[in-house]
């Protein structure tokens, strides 16, 4: 072998050695704010919080909570019966099984009634549901469209994906949260007890946050850009409701991983925790939160003594290596006194922060680096205290069936879970 193309052989596997240390170990930024000096039930704070979020202020007029599959799969599956011109959908997951063909025959019926019916699908966390599968749905008149197919087109975008859950029904009703379309969410299997998680059900002028994060990811999937007629965007057709019967306002914050590092769901985020008074109560189903978001968990708690209690899975996470990775982080928050509760009857996959019992966030954001740094999200963020007090029930529920960790116990993990730990930081950076 010629001694040139040896070295070339060489240079090459040192440059992908290189970029892969880098994907994988690239460190993520630091994060640093400072709470606006305005009251957090202010308009001056949901105005600078939409700003520093890149977020448009919409009214809305209603956000119903929907806890479990039973609830948010029969809302969601109503809406689109009911629908008159326009069904819009994306999931991350799409799989096979009762539910699927529940959406599939729903979709298809509107679709053949003359509904514009159009569905985007990630590729990779619906790989297991073929394109086949698909098929009556594209017979009866729908579209659908995957999001990032594998291809060498796509190579350099793979690892971003589309975790975005929206329902979107003729321009004026939304869902947004954390739940894909599987029965995983909707019944029990042997030895998988059903999800436990949560869905919202939007109507007013917010829904048009939905509807543009919908549009881009379709122009993404598709090539196209919807049509800007009354069907897709009747709020801006002189057709909203009236401005003094709603009296309640958020943002739809639209995140994608941008150049620069930097994402609108993670400024979000830490500027609510940077605000914080009085308490953050976090519901999520990965929790491996950056060096950022526990040094302003650790401040609020020892500095301002907020109240911090943070909820994940416990044994039936469905993933061990992000869970282990995220138990490795339990150690500063435990010692500046946070509580941090392991949901026991089933995998929790519900997406929720509520600060100070007033700011609500929801929607598809994990709190770790994937959904802060690498995928596509969707988070809605709104000031009202029945929303609060409506989704603290549902906390406190699942607090009294979860146990808490506590410092002595963390400390005395064994040396196997320790091992785990170790090896989860080579990909914790993509989870």
């Amino acid at each position: 072998m010629p001694y040139w193309l040896i070295v070339i052989a060489i240079v090459s596997m040192a440059i992908v050695a290189l970029l892969l240390v880098l994907v994988l170990f690239e460190p993520g930024l630091e994060y640093k704010a400072t709470a606006p000096d305005v009251p957090l039930d202010s308009d001056a704070f949901l105005c600078v919080l939409g700003a520093l979020a890149d977020s448009q202020v919409h009214d809305y007029e209603r956000v119903e909570v929907l806890t479990d599959g039973g609830a948010f799969y029969e809302a969601e599956l109503a809406a689109i019966r009911a629908a008159a011109t326009t069904v819009h959908m994306e999931r991350y997951i799409f799989a096979k099984g009762e539910v699927a063909g529940r959406y599939l025959e729903a979709l298809a019926e509107r679709a053949r009634a003359g509904v514009t019916v159009r569905l985007v699908l990630d590729y990779v966390g619906s790989f297991a549901t073929w394109d086949a599968y698909l098929e009556p749905l594209r017979r009866a008149g729908g579209r659908v469209c995957w999001y990032q197919p594998i291809s060498l087109a796509n190579a350099k975008r793979f690892n971003n994906r589309t975790h975005r859950d929206v329902l979107v029904v003729d321009g004026r009703i939304g869902f947004v949260g954390g739940a894909g379309v599987a029965d995983w969410w909707f019944k029990d299997a042997p030895k998988k007890p059903q999800w436990r998680d949560t869905m919202f059900r939007l109507e007013g002028d917010i829904v048009l946050g939905l509807q543009t994060t919908f549009a881009e990811n379709w122009l993404e999937a598709s090539g196209e850009i919807l049509p800007g007629d009354a069907d897709h965007f009747p709020a801006c057709r002189g057709e909203s409701w009236a401005h003094d019967q709603l009296g309640e306002s958020g943002l739809v914050v639209i995140s994608s991983p941008g150049a620069g590092r930097a994402t609108r769901a993670r400024i979000l985020f830490q500027l609510l925790l940077a605000s914080a008074r009085e308490s953050i109560d976090i519901t999520t189903p990965y929790f491996l939160p950056d060096r950022g978001a526990i040094r302003e968990m650790v401040r609020a708690v020892r500095d301002r003594g907020v109240r911090v209690r943070i909820l994940v899975p416990g044994e039936h996470a469905d993933h061990l290596m992000t869970r282990r990775a995220g138990r490795r982080r339990y150690g500063p928050l435990l010692e500046a006194g946070a509580e941090i509760h392991e949901y026991g009857p089933s995998m929790i996959h519900a997406k929720i922060m509520v600060v100070d019992g007033l700011w609500c966030v929801f929607g598809t954001a994990n709190f770790d680096n994937r959904s802060f740094g690498l995928n596509d999200e969707i988070n809605v963020a709104v000031n009202e205290r029945a929303l609060a007090q409506r989704l603290g029930e549902d906390h406190a529920r699942d607090l009294a069936r979860s146990r808490l960790v506590t410092l002595e116990e963390w400390r005395r993990r064994p040396l196997t879970e320790r091992a785990v730990e170790w090896a989860s930081r080579i990909v914790e950076r993509q989870s």
